[in-house]
């Protein structure tokens, strides 16, 4: 029997398979049964700071529907204040309570002091670790690409030093130097990188001529783009990688481990076929390593790793060329 014990951040974990940032986590059963199915970890969905600001300000106009209109009665209500984060805070805490696997809390906010502020309240939940979604859309024009790094890196140097637990930096895979990002981070203090963050990008829909915006499963095509850059940075930074985006089956697990991840997100593969299909994928993943001999996770972890493989170009252009040849003849 395989063992799929490891560690992410120097968590130890019973499985590789994590369940990402997503809906799963709203709502407690789902996160036991996660857990049931075999779960190595869950991240919680991200606290996001703009959505905090956008409920105080909806509270504030609510509040103010009529207030001129009874001057005499103002002094009858009392004085109303928008509860922040602690609706969210309040519901990890009761997660965390709920199971015994790893949680890691994941947070996406606006400015530094709101980084730092909660971060700071999520380590006070109880959670094993933090995930810094760094989902923006960099599209002023006027805003260099040195700035946008500068920013990440005070990011996470600012909560590297206010929390005790360990922190990943989820990423998207847009930065000029993706591979110059990832040391950088790696060399600030990072924990892990997540690879990567996807994006869900908008529509336009001809007919009423308005922008659509809906959510979509991901799909295993889409693994191809974090399988190569987990396969060129395993080995070259200290921080450990979690692969997420495209994994639908143990062997898509297999896939990533093979090129370094330390371990592997899905979500998608779950709302698509339910949480117990997460131990079909343990059980796919198992089957995979006592066919090809493998005892243990790091009997095979990075094998195919850039640094590993006889041809590295394999994950870079010059792969490209030779098949764009070749398809010619």
């Amino acid at each position: 029997m395989a063992d799929l014990n490891t560690t992410y951040m120097g968590i130890p974990l019973k499985g590789p398979l994590l369940v990402a940032a997503s809906s799963i986590s709203s709502m407690v059963d789902r996160v036991q049964m996660a857990e049931r199915a075999g779960a190595g970890a869950l991240v919680i969905r991200s606290l996001f700071e703009e959505q905090i600001l956008f409920d105080a300000m909806q509270m504030e106009e609510s509040l103010s529907v009529g207030g001129d209109s009874f001057a005499e009665a103002l002094s009858y209500f009392p004085d109303l204040q928008h509860g922040d984060a602690q609706e969210h805070l309040m519901w990890v805490e009761k997660t965390r309570a709920a199971v015994q696997m790893p949680l890691i809390a994941s947070l996406n906010a606006v400015g530094l002091g709101a980084w730092i502020k909660y971060a700071k309240q999520l380590q006070e939940t109880g959670v094993d670790g933090l995930e810094l979604n760094v989902y923006t859309v960099p599209a002023d024009p006027k805003t260099p690409g040195s700035e946008i790094e500068r920013t990440l890196y005070e990011i996470v140097e600012a909560v590297k030093a206010e929390v005790t637990i360990p922190v990943a930096v989820k990423l998207s895979p847009f930065y000029t130097s993706m591979a110059n990002v990832a040391a950088e981070l790696d060399r600030r203090g990072a924990d892990a990188l997540v690879l990567f963050n996807r994006f869900l990008q908008p529509d336009i829909d001809p007919q009423a001529e308005a922008p659509i915006s809906e959510m979509s499963f991901s799909s295993p095509d889409e693994l191809r783009l974090p399988l190569r850059w987990v396969a060129l940075l395993h080995g070259r930074i200290q921080a450990d990688l979690a692969l997420n985006t495209g994994v639908h089956s143990g062997l898509d697990a297999a896939k990533a481990l093979l090129a370094g991840a330390t371990v592997v997100q899905t979500a998608s593969a779950l709302l698509r076929h339910g949480i117990p299909y997460l131990s079909t994928m343990l059980r796919e993943l198992e089957g995979w390593m006592d066919e090809h001999g493998y005892a243990r996770l790091e009997d095979f972890r990075g094998k195919l790793s850039q640094k590993e493989v006889a041809d590295p170009a394999t994950f870079e252009r010059a792969q490209y060329v030779r098949l764009i040849l070749s398809s010619d003849q």
